[in-house]
């Protein structure tokens, strides 16, 4: 029987060890997301109205997402492996956490924004949700319609052999972000169709890439379809240009820092993505008030910055433990705390001594029922996308996530 070369583990542990600290930011992410969404309803006092809590924890993982996608992507080369492991890594937990919101329906009704009608299955079977106008049934869930858009996008730079050396990426999405924030008050496209063209696309897409017949052409409509779908059909496409020129930021720091491309066009896509607030057409929302909106690109920045400077060292176990169960944390926290509020009623203007004990109980249920998600649900589906890889796609090297 063959083993195993015996340099394996060391291997996997020199890894996990570098990338620690990607694992910290991702921690400190999640406790942004859930702090805001905590605060909000339990303690406003503590809430920051100077910048936007949650969504400087989402850019934070879409800083760390941009720097490691791509550059494993290349690194192990196979699309076919890419996609297996993107699917049992994110489909699992978010079809349970669906499940689990529908269960709670007659107690917790579904969000307002979710259409009632098939085309929402559609939606939801793809993430693309936010990108074809339509609700999630869970609010946290729109920044998977931009995790995806951005994994089909970079699939099909990959395909193309387009691996952007001059870091010109974020500085081209800023541009969008910056045009589309003058010519559109709103989608130019609505209606359920979008939902139902983009499965279809998606589905068949996905099939070739992964089966391997006309992986290439498949991968490059694919990504087509995701730039369009942000530019005319996302709820705000200004918005929607901003988040993959954050991304695409991510992949640039990471080839400038192996000295495979410049730095000095993320200063220009920064610039670009921080100051659209001012000339948007549609910018009403408190927190992307230029003020609230630069201070909130810029503290994300600055954290992203702060990590990669601490990448050599040991990072705080804590952190790292939160960053490995930061997906559960962040599809999971959300039911919990709609729970929470239903049995605990309104807590805004409760004794102080109110607010802190039951935000306390809410993170003694969270915390382990994070690690049970992950413990029980992700790593067993990860594992199990991992021999599917080695099976069918020749790849016996784990993937970074």
């Amino acid at each position: 029987m063959a083993t195993a070369p015996t340099e394996a583990p060391q291997a996997v542990q020199t890894v996990s060890s570098r990338l620690a600290w990607l694992d910290a930011l991702r921690g400190i992410a999640a406790l942004a997301v859930v702090g805001e969404h905590l605060t909000t309803w339990a303690m406003p006092w503590l809430r920051p109205v100077t910048f936007n809590l949650g969504v400087y924890g989402v850019l934070v993982f879409f800083l760390v997402s941009g720097y490691i996608i791509p550059t494993s992507l290349e690194r192990h080369g196979d699309l076919r492996a890419f996609w297996i492991g993107r699917v049992f890594r994110l489909y699992p937990l978010y079809l349970a956490v669906i499940a689990l919101v529908l269960a709670l329906s007659w107690w917790i009704p579904v969000r307002e924004e979710v259409p009632r009608d098939a085309s929402s299955v559609a939606a939801h079977a793809t993430m693309l949700m936010d990108a074809v106008g339509a609700g999630a049934v869970l609010n946290t869930m729109w920044t998977l319609s931009y995790e995806m858009i951005f994994y089909l996008l970079v699939a099909a730079l990959f395909a193309a052999g387009v691996r952007d050396g001059r870091g010109l990426l974020p500085v081209v999405f800023g541009l969008l972000c910056a045009g589309a924030a003058l010519a559109f008050s709103g989608a130019p496209l609505s209606g359920a169709w979008l939902a139902w063209s983009s499965l279809i696309v998606f589905a068949a897409g996905l099939a070739c890439v992964i089966s391997g017949r006309g992986r290439t052409a498949a991968a490059f409509a694919l990504g087509v379809m995701a730039l369009a779908l942000v530019l005319l059909s996302s709820r705000v496409p200004w918005f929607g240009a901003a988040i993959l020129a954050v991304m695409f930021a991510g992949t640039a720091v990471h080839r400038w820092e192996r000295g495979s491309g410049p730095l000095w066009p993320l200063g220009l896509a920064a610039a670009l993505v921080t100051l659209t607030p001012l000339w948007a057409l549609n910018a009403g929302w408190w927190w992307v008030q230029p003020e609230v909106w630069a201070l909130t690109v810029v503290l994300a920045g600055v954290t992203f910055a702060g990590g990669l400077l601490w990448r050599s060292r040991r990072v705080p176990a804590f952190l790292a433990w939160l960053g490995a169960i930061s997906y559960s944390l962040y599809l999971v926290h959300l039911p919990i705390l709609l729970v929470v509020m239903q049995l605990a009623g309104e807590m805004r203007w409760a004794p102080l001594h109110l607010q802190l004990g039951v935000s306390a109980g809410f993170l003694v249920v969270l915390l382990p029922g994070s690690w049970l998600a992950y413990r029980f649900l992700e790593r067993p589906m990860q594992r199990l996308g991992r021999r599917l890889v080695r099976r069918y796609a020749g790849v016996a090297r784990p993937a970074a996530t």
